[in-house]
């Protein structure tokens, strides 16, 4: 049996896709949610707020998710009797396509999850101050959208 490296190169697109934001999600969910017991151990009226500040980096992780499962739909890895092994051209591009998710994913993740750390600062001490606690991280968001973006048109620009 001969291997279509090419198939091999989508898959591994996929799997970028879906790790790399996955762990920057994971990090910063995981230190926001300690640091939001602590706040809600002193102040228990604030796990609204601060549980909203804690989600605020998990989209990075489902906008990879979304990216591989597009790669996935579109090679057919859900309907195997139509499968078509790829060319090393076509699976470079698959790869190629989920670089942009994988990338920003994971770092925004991470910057987001640091934004977020210094919103439950806020919302410890000033409640009524949540909106501009979200509105930091929110811009970070920005480019963790624009590379969804980036990575959604160039797969939709893929021919097979």
């Amino acid at each position: 049996m001969e291997i279509a490296w090419g198939s091999v190169l989508a898959f591994l697109g996929i799997a970028i896709a879906v790790v790399f934001p996955g762990i920057g999600s994971a990090r910063a969910l995981g230190r926001l949610g300690e640091q939001a017991a602590g706040v809600v151990t002193e102040i228990p009226d604030r796990f609204g707020a601060t549980l909203i500040l804690q989600a605020l980096p998990g989209t990075q992780g489902i906008y990879g998710l979304l990216i591989g499962f597009m790669i996935m739909t579109k090679i057919g890895v859900f309907d195997l009797a139509n499968f078509v092994p790829l060319t090393l051209y076509q699976g470079g591009m698959f790869f190629l396509a989920a670089v942009p998710i994988a990338v920003v994913g994971l770092l925004s993740a991470i910057a987001q999850g640091k934004a977020c750390a210094g919103g439950m600062g806020i919302v410890a001490k000033r409640p009524e101050d949540l909106a501009k606690a979200i509105t930091y991280p929110a811009m970070v968001e920005t480019y963790a959208v624009l590379a969804f973006l980036a990575s959604l048109l160039m797969l939709n620009g893929i021919p097979l």
